[in-house]
């Protein structure tokens, strides 16, 4: 009789320190959640639309923004910008110059091509338009919208809208 009572008190002085603990568990479980609320759920990543400066210092050629990832091209009166980001695994590809230019045939017209994107994790291989010739990418690397700022006509990249790709601004 004495064992049984030793084990009743065992059982018992169990589920009291189960129901003690959940309480516990539950309390510390309500204090976090409010010392998380002090903490601002913000992503730290580049902006959107960043601004690159006005047309007439915009050089003809490839300006790489590395931090935005970005390609931003100016041929003579008109300016597009191509994302730097691979289709394949979101690497960073590299801007080329070729040392010959090649005429290449994209989308059923013969364009002669002077520099292409190249992907160093993976070697996917772009055209200057972005199309994909070589490699795992399986897609092309997406136009994004330019346009002109009208607070103080800065030229502005928007990196959220993807546009259709020959789309150019005009200077």
């Amino acid at each position: 009789m004495a064992e049984e009572k030793a084990k009743k008190e065992t059982r018992r002085s169990f589920l009291q320190k189960l129901g003690i603990g959940t309480i516990l568990l539950a309390f510390a479980g309500n204090v976090y959640s409010w010392f998380r609320s002090f903490v601002p759920n913000v992503l730290y990543e580049p902006l959107r639309k960043f601004k690159i400066g006005t047309p007439k210092n915009l050089p003809d050629g490839v300006k790489v923004f590395e931090e935005e990832r970005e390609f931003v091209i100016r041929e003579k009166e008109k300016i597009h910008a191509i994302s730097a980001i691979c289709t394949h695994l979101g690497c960073t590809v590299k801007y080329v110059q070729l040392a010959k230019p090649k005429k290449v045939v994209i989308d059923g017209k013969e364009v002669e091509v002077k520099y292409e994107f190249h992907c160093p994790c993976h070697g996917s291989k772009f055209y200057a338009d972005g199309t994909n010739y070589a490699g795992p990418a399986p897609t092309p690397l997406p136009w994004h919208k330019v346009d002109l700022s009208p607070d103080d006509g800065q030229i502005v990249v928007d990196t959220s809208t993807v546009v259709k790709k020959g789309t150019y601004w005009k200077v």
